[in-house]
C-alpha cells in the first residue's frame, strides 16, 4: 500500500483555519486541507489550566512534502507553541495516494 501523510494543527478561528489551508494547497504543500468544526480544548498554559474554542485543520500531503508544510505552519501559526502533528498513514485506495501526489508537486 502507498503511503500518505496527514499533517494536523488547530487555531483559535475559522477564518486564521482557512487562510492556513488555501496557503497550503495554493502551495502546493498539500492536496487538500479539511477544516473540522469547533472544539473545546483544556490545556496547560502558564502555570495554569486553560479552555478555549479552536478550529481543526487536517492537511493531506505526500511524504516528501511534510518538511516544507510543517515550516509555512511554523511561519504563519499565530501560536507562539503551536501544535503540529504529523502522522504517516497507509491509504486504502491507490489512485488517491497517486492523486495527493501529483497534487503536491510544485
Amino acid at each position: 500500500m502507498e503511503q500518505i501523510s496527514v499533517v494536523t494543527t488547530v487555531v483559535d478561528a475559522r477564518s486564521v483555519a482557512d487562510l492556513l489551508a488555501a496557503a497550503a494547497v495554493a502551495g502546493r504543500l498539500a492536496a487538500c486541507a479539511q477544516v473540522g468544526g469547533q472544539v473545546d480544548s483544556t490545556y496547560w498554559w502558564r502555570s495554569g489550566v486553560e479552555t478555549s474554542t479552536e478550529w481543526s485543520v487536517q492537511f493531506k500531503t505526500a511524504p516528501d512534502r511534510v518538511d516544507a508544510l510543517v515550516e509555512q505552519l511554523r511561519a504563519s501559526h499565530p501560536y507562539e507553541v503551536p501544535e503540529i502533528l504529523v502522522t504517516r498513514v497507509e491509504c486504502g485506495h491507490p489512485g488517491y495516494a497517486a492523486w495527493v501526489f501529483d497534487h503536491t508537486r510544485p
